[in-house]
């Protein structure tokens, strides 16, 4: 099986063949951080890590970079509103979306270059272009000449001769075509700023992921990703001077996301409609965003909505429900039925890498991964033991771990005094009930542990429930609930889960 990726550059569909063998070099554009990231900004960091890290599950050694573009009019512009200075405001919204990539479960990149650490790599690069008469100076800016690539507009499909027609009409006379960009600014009183060979200034934004790319990767990339928003004119013009100043090909696979919607508009804060990663955080989940990224093609848009949101919650606890353990007193299921389950487990191993290997399709994945729950859980119900069901459970831990997801729960901080206060409410209800003597935990000592006293509680209501005392039972049931312990009933038994 080869692994085939829709390359933006091509309009096809190819094998994908990294410049080393077994080596793949991979840069990928982050935020311009002059406010809080949103949802759409996840969607993208998450489309990548796992291409990312799917191509280590195939066995490649990835070296993975994001940039930050932490010098930007937007962000002189915020700073301005704030009261704050430009660099301090790009810092702590750096800082603010590094940890929402470790709540997302984003794998750390291999560097994360920042635009202001790149300038004596920019001012080379820029220096380059005029030597090579790729570029000339105006007033203190310097711009990229377009007519001197033959090729420009490859990326996009545009023609040069209709981007020049299509031209504002307030378009700065300096230049000597419309089209030409900048990359090198003068500059402008109270803004931040860095002596050139042309006066002080700043970097333009499409030069600096350039010099990026060529600082930490090479001047030839494997993969370079970012959103169909960054198609034209920053990758573009990427292309453009990267490859004016090489005459080699910039990246070999060029990947782009489809973008997240709101009510049908591209999520974007100029438009107002902007669902924080914040937010989000504090209502779901960070998994449910990774199951709704998923769900879809990563080149097409995602729509934002409520339904959509839940669907994905449930699509991730339906995942969570095979690896629930054995029903209690279960004894074993038809070796027929095992064998079954083994075999599905083997097979969906296999379509799942057929799966992603065309150009990643996870909504395929997913689907498989549903099916192996559903026979997991089918084997359950006619009494599977724990042996008899890890060997497909480590599979789907396995695959589900390549797409990022943690199925696995991580046991919650709860006071055992919670749980020993519900004991409390019972037990002269209990033992009013019961003819035999239950003994009744305290405070302290092994029954400080709450999962032992979770079991402890379930050992009390098996013995209700044989007895018929639902109302008894029920209370015990809702108020684990309340602290976020769901309890299950089997003919075996009574099990419980974390929420």
């Amino acid at each position: 099986m080869t692994l085939r990726i829709y390359n933006t550059l091509t309009r096809r569909t190819e094998d994908f063949q990294p410049l080393e063998p077994g080596r793949v070099t991979m840069y990928v554009c982050g935020p311009t951080v002059y406010g809080g990231a949103h949802v759409g900004h996840g969607m993208s960091s998450l489309v990548f890590d796992i291409v990312r890290r799917y191509l280590v599950y195939r066995g490649y050694e990835v070296r993975y970079a994001m940039n930050y573009t932490d010098v930007d009019d937007k962000i002189i512009q915020r700073a301005k509103q704030e009261g704050e200075p430009p660099l301090e405001l790009a810092e702590r919204y750096i800082e603010e979306y590094d940890q929402q990539l470790k709540a997302l479960s984003v794998l750390p990149a291999t560097v994360y270059p920042r635009a202001t650490a790149e300038i004596p790599y920019i001012i080379d690069m820029v220096a380059r272009l005029l030597e090579d008469d790729a570029a000339y100076v105006v007033d203190g800016d310097v711009y990229y000449r377009v007519e001197k690539d033959d090729d420009y507009g490859k990326l996009s499909g545009r023609r040069l001769e209709d981007m020049h027609a299509g031209a504002r009409i307030d378009v700065d006379e300096r230049k000597e075509h419309p089209m030409d960009f900048a990359v090198w600014k003068a500059a402008k009183p109270g803004e931040p700023a860095w002596d050139s060979p042309w006066g002080p200034g700043r970097p333009g934004w499409h030069i600096e992921c350039s010099a990026m790319v060529f600082h930490h990767l090479g001047q030839q990339i494997d993969i370079h990703g970012g959103g169909n928003d960054l198609i034209f004119p920053h990758h573009e013009n990427e292309i453009a001077q990267s490859e004016s100043l090489t005459g080699k090909p910039f990246a070999r696979y060029w990947m782009h996301n489809g973008l997240m919607q709101f009510s049908g508009e591209k999520m974007s804060r100029s438009l107002g409609n902007l669902i924080s990663i914040k937010a989000f955080l504090e209502k779901h989940e960070p998994d449910v965003l990774r199951m709704m990224v998923l769900n879809s093609s990563y080149r097409h848009p995602l729509t934002y909505g409520d339904e959509i949101v839940e669907g994905a919650a449930r699509g991730l606890e339906r995942l969570r429900s095979g690896l629930r353990p054995a029903l209690p007193g279960a004894t074993g299921a038809p070796k027929t039925e095992t064998a079954a389950l083994a075999k599905l487990a083997e097979e969906t191993r296999t379509r799942f890498i057929e799966a992603m290997d065309d150009d990643f399709n996870t909504a395929a994945v997913l689907g498989l991964l549903f099916e192996l729950v559903r026979q997991i859980n089918q084997v359950r119900e006619v009494g599977a033991t724990n042996e008899q069901m890890q060997g497909t459970q480590a599979v789907l831990f396995e695959l589900s771990g390549v797409l990022g997801l943690r199925l696995k729960r991580q046991e919650k901080n709860l006071d055992a005094g919670l749980v020993l206060k519900i004991f409390d409410e019972l037990r002269k209800e209990i033992d009013a009930e019961m003819s035999q003597e239950i003994r009744w935990p305290t405070a302290g000592g092994e029954n400080g542990n709450t999962p032992q006293l979770i079991d402890m509680l379930l050992d009390i209501r098996d013995v209700l429930r044989a007895k018929k005392l639902w109302k008894l039972t029920d209370q015990i049931r809702d108020g684990l609930a309340k602290l976020g312990v769901l309890v299950e009933d089997s003919a075996g038994g009574s099990s419980w889960r974390w929420e």
